[in-house]
Formats: C-alpha cells, structure tokens, sequence
C-alpha cells in the first residue's frame, strides 16, 4: 500500500456515490476552479483528475499527489518526479487510455487503486461511467501506468512526518496546474475566454479512442478559424428572405429559432486550461454563430427527402424501360378493357 495513497483512499471512500449536478456541475470542479486554476470553466469540466486533486488536498498530501485537471500532464509530473510505473499497488494513482496504448499523451481517464487481485485492478474513480463516483474493476489493457505519491520527492518534509502525524489539510498554493497554452500566434490579447477545444465524448466506459492531432496550436486553430468562419457567415442565413434548396424543395420564409433545441455541452479532453480568444472575436460572436447552425438539420430534411423522391421516380422509370412492368400494364389494361363491356345493373346482356 502506497501509504500517501492510503490517506487519499479514504477520502475517496467517503465520497462513494457522489454524482454530479445538472448542467455537469460538481463540487470537486467548482473546489478547483477557485483554488487551484482559477476559472469558472472547471466547475462542468469533466472531473475524473480534479476529484484526486481535492481529495489530496483534504487528505493534506497535495504536495505528494499533485494538483491536475489534464490527465496527459499528471502522469507526465509523475514521471518527472521518478514516481512512475507500470506495477499495481492499493493507493497509486492509475491512468487509462481506452485506446489500449501505453502512451502518456493519449491518456483519456484516471483513478485511484483500492486493491489488486491478479489481473483485476479495482479503483475508485470520478466521473465514472460520465456521472459518478464509485467502485470500479479495470484490466490491464487499457492501463497505461501508474504514478506512486509516496516516491515523490518534497523538499524539507518526508512521507513519514505526514502519514503519522495525522496532520491536517494543508492551504494549497497551486503549483502543478496545467499552464494556459499560448495563443499569440492566433492573434490578438483579448481576455475572454473560451474552451480550447469544442464538443468531447462525456467520459463512458470503454469509449471509442480520439483522435490526436499533432499539436494543440494546430488545434486551436483549427477551432477558432472554424468559429471565426460561423460568425462571419451567421449574418448572410438569417438575412435570406427564403431558403432555397437544390431541386425544387423550398422552405419559404425560414425562421431561425433564438436557440439551438439541442443542448451541447463544450468540455475539453481532460482538460486544458481556457485560453483567450484573438482581439476581433468575442465569446458572443461564438454563441452566436453556434445558435445559426440549427438551421443545417432542416436543410438536410429537406434534401433527403428530395433524394428518396428522386430515387424512387429513377427505378421506376428504369423498369419501365427494361419492360419489366409490360406484363402488369396488360393485365391493368385486360381489366379496364372488361369493366367497359359489363352491362349495367338490371340489363341483358
């Protein structure tokens, strides 16, 4: 038993069967966003890391454990502190990757190991399953290490002054948060923020793997070129007096609803810090922009079903030409042909 993990682990015991509010509100992220990384983003961030940072801090151990929202860079504080492994233990800090690779930066989740019975590794985790916190039983397969709080190294105090003082929580000044990536090249030095990355999978069990793309600059601008382009664009839909759509469909005097009946919730992978937005782009222009494309099902109704039309029209037309309804023609033929030579009713024939 790593024995800085044992004071986490109980507090995460009694946390057992906490689940997050509506909107993906939980405290441990509302905690961290005022004590740790100062934004209000955090408190309906996905929560599976900030969970470990809060208990830490209750157990008094923070120094040991480290104070995360972004799985990737924990694990990767953890290697750098010669604190990382690939062997289980009750109380190490377990990270996932549901892709099956062992690569830090393709980290997707994180917990805590309660006890290890052969291949079975049972943890505690936040954030669980999207919305929990509660027991659960991993395999080695989508574990890509684990890190060992009680082999990091503080300066001026050791493991065993903490764990057998029963020393109180410490007042936490943040030291391992992950740092608000750098925009500069984006342009522009607005203060607004926004997520760095749009719409995320709610964290589920066994997920499908991301992608990863090279750089988090290639991200960001890719993001924000995207959401510049809708707010530029959103002023050209709602001006149309009509919409048209290729063939002969239309739908006269569209009205974009005020808001998008679909509820997205914009969360990061795990969670980058938000970065501030280039100088000409406001978060308005974003929501904006966002609300507009409600506007896109309706369109594609439309066009689908001038495609099924289309489709249908073709086939028939097609086994007219191969003569494939030649026969059913004569026979609709025969019995018009009979129906004109019935006498009516009450004559002779």
């Amino acid at each position: 038993m790593d024995p800085i993990g044992e004071k986490i682990l109980e507090v995460a015991k009694a946390e057992l069967g906490y689940r997050e509010e509506s909107g993906g509100y939980t405290k441990y992220g509302d905690w961290y966003g005022k004590n740790v990384d100062k934004s209000p983003y955090f408190a309906t961030a996905a929560w599976c890391d900030m969970f470990l940072a809060w208990a830490a801090h209750k157990a008094g151990v923070a120094e040991w454990a480290g104070q995360f929202a972004y799985t990737p860079f924990h694990a990767a504080w953890f290697k750098q502190q010669g604190a990382w492994g690939t062997d289980p233990q009750p109380g190490a800090i377990v990270f996932f990757d549901w892709g099956g690779s062992k690569s830090l930066d393709a980290i997707d989740h994180v917990g805590i190991v309660e006890k290890v019975e052969g291949k079975r590794i049972h943890t505690i985790e936040g954030n669980a399953d999207g919305v929990h916190l509660k027991r659960k039983v991993r395999t080695p397969d989508t574990i890509v290490g684990y890190g060992y709080p009680s082999k990091v190294k503080v300066k001026g105090k050791s493991v065993e002054s903490v764990t057998s003082s029963g020393a109180p929580p410490e007042k936490y000044v943040p030291k391992h948060a992950a740092p608000a990536p750098k925009v500069d090249s984006l342009g522009g030095g607005a203060t607004a923020v926004a997520a760095t990355q749009g719409v995320a999978p709610r964290e589920r069990e066994n997920p499908p793997q991301e992608q990863h793309l090279p750089g988090l600059t290639d991200l960001l601008t890719i993001a924000l070129a995207g959401s510049v382009a809708l707010a530029v664009g959103k002023s050209a839909v709602v001006k149309l007096p009509e919409l048209r759509i290729p063939g002969s469909l239309r739908l006269e005097g569209l009205r974009l609803p005020t808001s998008s009946p679909i509820r997205v919730r914009k969360r990061g992978r795990h969670h980058r810090t938000p970065v501030a937005l280039p100088a000409d782009v406001t978060p308005a222009d974003l929501a904006a922009a966002d609300r507009e494309t409600v506007a896109m099902p309706l369109v594609s109704a439309a066009v689908a079903a001038e495609a099924e039309d289309r489709e249908f029209w073709s086939q028939i037309s097609r086994l007219e030409e191969e003569g494939d309804l030649e026969f059913w023609s004569a026979i609709a033929d025969a019995v018009a042909e009979a129906e004109v030579k019935v006498p009516a009713s009450g004559e002779r024939a």
